[in-house]
């Protein structure tokens, strides 16, 4: 996948300033897709020159104008397209897991405290995905909102954000907790 690709696909609920597509992207696709802000300048740019979005200026009295973007058919076509061809396996690819796979060889106290940051940060965007997940479905079950919602293909993403997320979670708890028996285990001996 390319950002552009990801780009697109966070532009089609609405047209997006560069300064709101940051957001709209650090709360959605950076969850599989992580591109830096002048990343995302630099694509919406490209995108234009390709004819795949559309910017227009909007004068704002106090401000500086902005440029708002939208996605063109041909951007829809792309996306299509892209869509269409054969999806490639994931994989994990996290400085973390290399750690673990040393445990036997390093500090584990130190590897400890970084598990144990990794879970905080994986609780937090749990809570973030619940949050999400919640405003998007209002007051409907899951069910009734995946069975009727307008638009589920956000919430679905987040689904798997979610997922991912406790997954990282129960991991790192399960690694920290058998660290800390080996550890108390060799202490005893």
């Amino acid at each position: 996948m390319a950002l552009r690709h990801a780009v697109l696909a966070a532009l089609l609920d609405e047209e997006l300033s560069g300064y709101q597509l940051t957001k709209v992207f650090d709360l959605g696709v950076a969850n599989f897709w992580h591109a830096q802000p002048q990343q995302l300048y630099a694509e919406l740019t490209r995108l234009e020159k390709d004819g795949l979005v559309t910017g227009r200026d909007v004068v704002q009295d106090t401000r500086p104008t902005k440029r708002l973007f939208t996605v063109t058919d041909a951007g829809l076509a792309e996306l299509d397209r892209f869509t269409a061809a054969a999806a490639k396996p994931s994989f994990i690819r996290d400085d973390l897991v290399v750690k673990v796979q040393a445990a036997d060889h390093v500090d584990t106290g130190t590897l400890i405290a970084q598990l144990t940051e990794r879970t905080a940060f994986a609780q937090a965007k749990i809570d973030l995905f619940g949050e999400l997940l919640h405003g998007m479905r209002g007051e409907r079950s899951e069910e009734e909102f995946l069975r009727h919602g307008e638009r589920i293909g956000p919430y679905l993403t987040c689904l798997r954000g979610l997922a991912f997320e406790r997954g990282n979670r129960d991991w790192c708890e399960r690694v920290i907790t058998v660290l800390r028996e080996r550890q108390r285990a060799h202490a005893r001996h």
